[in-house]
């Protein structure tokens, strides 16, 4: 079911996820979340929920959000054990069993199996997960490889999807993988690389003038001609996005990392890292979740606004532009469920400023590892949480560097002088 939404519409949409009553979150690692897997348990099949009010979905139908509005979620699967792995396979569809779906003719690249990378960082030896070694140059690939593969099995054969820069690349390469025709809209200041990138998918493209905002805003306007796929509303780009976890958790010997580090903006790298290793805890794989940490520039950073004051509604803070464009969301729309995932992980958030940010960004180049601005947000937020005892050398960390500075190269060749 597709929706035609006016641009009052779409902004009441896209605020009815977030604006509630306030609700001061409790330090025990029962949440929402642990709530939406016990309803998820009752279903033996797997349907799109409404984790607001648990109401259900058929799968079969062509949706992005729900009848209210709000964005949706796959009810949890019952994860996978290392025995369910296919081993000659050589990317993320070594883990379809833990898809709810059975995917027939998957639209793959060789998306995942990326490097996992140890290095010293002070006195911390973390793994660096070098997601940008994905056919397009970021983790999107994982998402868009599942819903786009999804999508085209039950019929639909056209996208519409809005990005500022890695998710519009992604979503045209492996949408040109598919055969699918695939229009991207972009904010008219996203980085020349990317959108060059997206054209020569054969991806139609449209600069939207304004804020990020304003590019979801359009494409949602336009959703009644074209199905919206968009990464942010579409539920099954989360389900690419846990294999992160799972590939993770095979990388360093089918166990759980004490901490894992991402750079979050609409926070499906984070929310797939979640869901993956709940589901992993529920197989009897792990004995506990990671720690999970949300990386942010202090200059877009509303998620560690909220999470900073105990709550999981928006919290107003000065917004100002930030280096790390990818991250740039001024209102996430799952934003109770990464405080939820964050509270129920026993993790938390890093803001962190621009010259942070820089410094980091030039440490990775001078390791060998050339990270965009986005991307180093994971590594600078290393240093601040070793600084605060959040993190210890003794412990098994992970920092996912999720895109390559190639897409940004004028800007950092700019910022290592």
């Amino acid at each position: 079911m597709v929706f035609t939404f006016s641009r009052g519409a779409t902004r009441l949409a896209c605020r009815a996820s977030s604006f509630r009553t306030k609700r001061v979150i409790k330090p025990k690692r029962t949440d929402r979340l642990c709530r939406i897997a016990f309803l998820g348990d009752r279903h033996a099949r797997p349907a799109y929920i409404d984790p607001r009010n648990g109401k259900l979905y058929p799968l079969d139908q062509p949706r992005w959000c729900s009848d209210e509005r709000t964005p949706l979620l796959v009810t949890p699967g019952a994860g996978m054990s290392r025995e369910e792995i296919e081993p000659r396979t050589r990317s993320l569809w070594r883990y379809r069993a833990a898809l709810p779906v059975e995917i027939k003719t998957p639209i793959t690249l060789g998306e995942g199996c990326t490097p996992l990378v140890q290095q010293a960082w002070g006195e911390l030896r973390p793994f660096f997960k070098l997601e940008w070694f994905n056919p397009t140059g970021s983790f999107k690939d994982r998402g868009s490889a599942v819903m786009l593969s999804f999508l085209r099995q039950i019929g639909v054969d056209a996208i519409l999807e809005d990005s500022s820069g890695n998710g519009g690349s992604s979503m045209a390469g492996l949408g040109a993988a598919g055969g699918m025709r695939v229009k991207i809209l972009a904010p008219a200041s996203t980085s020349p690389a990317k959108i060059a990138q997206v054209r020569a998918y054969g991806a139609t493209v449209q600069l939207v003038e304004g804020p990020r905002e304003e590019s979801e805003a359009e494409a949602i306007r336009q959703s009644s001609q074209t199905f919206y796929a968009s990464h942010n509303w579409q539920p099954f780009f989360l389900e690419g996005t846990k294999s992160l976890a799972y590939e993770i958790w095979e990388d360093l010997g089918f166990r759980a990392p004490d901490n894992v580090i991402v750079p979050v903006g609409a926070g499906s790298s984070l929310l797939g890292c979640a869901f993956g290793f709940r589901e992993l805890l529920k197989a009897g794989q792990i004995t506990k979740l990671p720690r999970l940490f949300a990386a942010q520039p202090l200059n877009c950073s509303p998620i560690d606004a909220s999470f900073k004051a105990g709550v999981d509604t928006p919290v107003a803070r000065e917004v100002n532009k930030t280096i790390a464009e990818g991250t740039a969301i001024k209102h996430p729309l799952r934003l109770r469920e990464i405080i939820g995932a964050l509270s129920e992980s026993g993790g938390g958030t890093v803001a962190l400023t621009e010259d942070e940010i820089v410094a980091a960004l030039r440490r990775l180049a001078l390791q060998g590892l050339l990270a965009e601005p986005t991307s180093a947000s994971a590594a600078a937020a290393l240093e601040k949480l070793s600084a605060t005892g959040s993190i210890k050398a003794t412990e098994t960390t992970v920092a996912v560097l999720t895109g390559t500075g190639l897409k940004a190269a004028t800007i950092v060749a700019d910022l290592v002088q």
